[in-house]
């Protein structure tokens, strides 16, 4: 990420850039500077943009051949396109000779690092990933967006409110946003408010679910079930998030009694420090044998499900009853 604000920063912008990874936000934040800094006028003539699997590479090779009208450089920009996943030769071998007057910007999720076009970026420009930030970077920069807006809050708080909202980058600038509003005239931004205003996301609501099932809170697991249901989220889906956060559970569990702390459990399964202690809370309400039988019973759950031996919504239910049951 340094890499592209010193290309911006100093105008010496490469011929090509990919940027990729799980956290779309800033990706996408990227992108808008890096095409900013391209094109600063907004030349939508020198300007093209392709986006999806079905790409033809003739046409967007024609194009790039296509010396710019009236400007230094021609843009191109292609986003989700599958090529650093699925063989893409003729882009590749292209990609070796790019003229002088062309930029092109590659915007995807997933890339295999050992793909001729990866290479090929990698020779030509910069291939940037954009990870999932870890929970001091996301801490500061939510703090620093709250300052912004003239507020502040404990570090308590400040927890509830990284707890709901997730990793997220888009998800959390926007519930800050709502949060700044909400608390017109005041400095200070409280447990209260969070509860209002924000938003928990859907894998928050199934880990409170979780814990409600290990704190045998079985009136309120089923309800925190017939909330996601209302929200419409598919009960195919539930299981599917319920039965990761048991595995995880069971990682956790597995890793206490190794003796590893709080910090290598969140970085070892790739959550927040926050979640590494709600999972480290969660566990000992379990044996480690029954945390390995509802991995077993959960999958076994889905499979029931999918060769319609029990109805999806039932299953979940039944399961939450369980194990829920003191």
């Amino acid at each position: 990420m340094k890499n592209i604000q010193q290309d911006i920063q100093s105008g010496e912008l490469k011929r090509a850039y990919l940027l990729y990874g799980d956290e779309s936000y800033l990706k996408q934040q990227y992108k808008k500077h890096l095409l900013r800094a391209l094109i600063p006028d907004g030349d939508t003539m020198n300007m093209a943009s392709y986006q999806g699997k079905n790409i033809d590479v003739g046409p967007l090779i024609e194009l790039a051949e296509t010396m710019p009208f009236l400007a230094e450089r021609r843009v191109i920009l292609v986003e989700d396109s599958g090529f650093f996943k699925n063989k893409c030769d003729r882009l590749a071998d292209y990609m070796k000779e790019l003229p002088d007057y062309l930029c092109m910007v590659f915007v995807e999720d997933q890339v295999d690092k050992r793909s001729r076009m990866y290479k090929a970026v990698g020779k030509a420009g910069r291939a940037v990933e954009f990870a999932v930030q870890d929970e001091k970077t996301l801490t500061q920069w939510v703090l620093g967006i709250f300052s912004r807006g003239g507020r502040r809050i404990t570090k308590k708080d400040m927890e509830l409110f990284m707890s709901k909202v997730g990793s997220d980058m888009g998800n959390i600038y926007q519930e800050a946003e709502k949060l700044i509003c909400y608390t017109m005239g005041s400095d200070k931004i409280t447990a209260q408010d969070i509860e209002a205003v924000c938003v928990t996301q859907i894998t928050n609501k199934i880990f409170d679910m979780v814990r409600a099932v290990t704190e045998r809170d079985q009136k309120k697991a089923l309800d925190l079930y017939e909330d996601l249901l209302a929200l419409r989220e598919p009960p195919m889906r539930i299981l599917y998030l319920l039965a990761r956060q048991f595995r995880q559970l069971m990682q956790t569990k597995e890793m206490l009694e190794e003796g590893k702390g709080q910090q290598e459990i969140s970085k070892t399964l790739g959550i927040p420090g926050f979640v590494a202690r709600n999972y480290v809370n969660c566990v000992k309400g379990y044996e480690k044998d029954r945390l390995r039988q509802a991995v077993e019973d959960l999958t076994s759950a889905e499979e029931d499900v999918k060769t319609g031996r029990l109805g999806d919504r039932l299953s979940v239910e039944l399961l939450i009853v369980q194990y829920s049951s003191r």
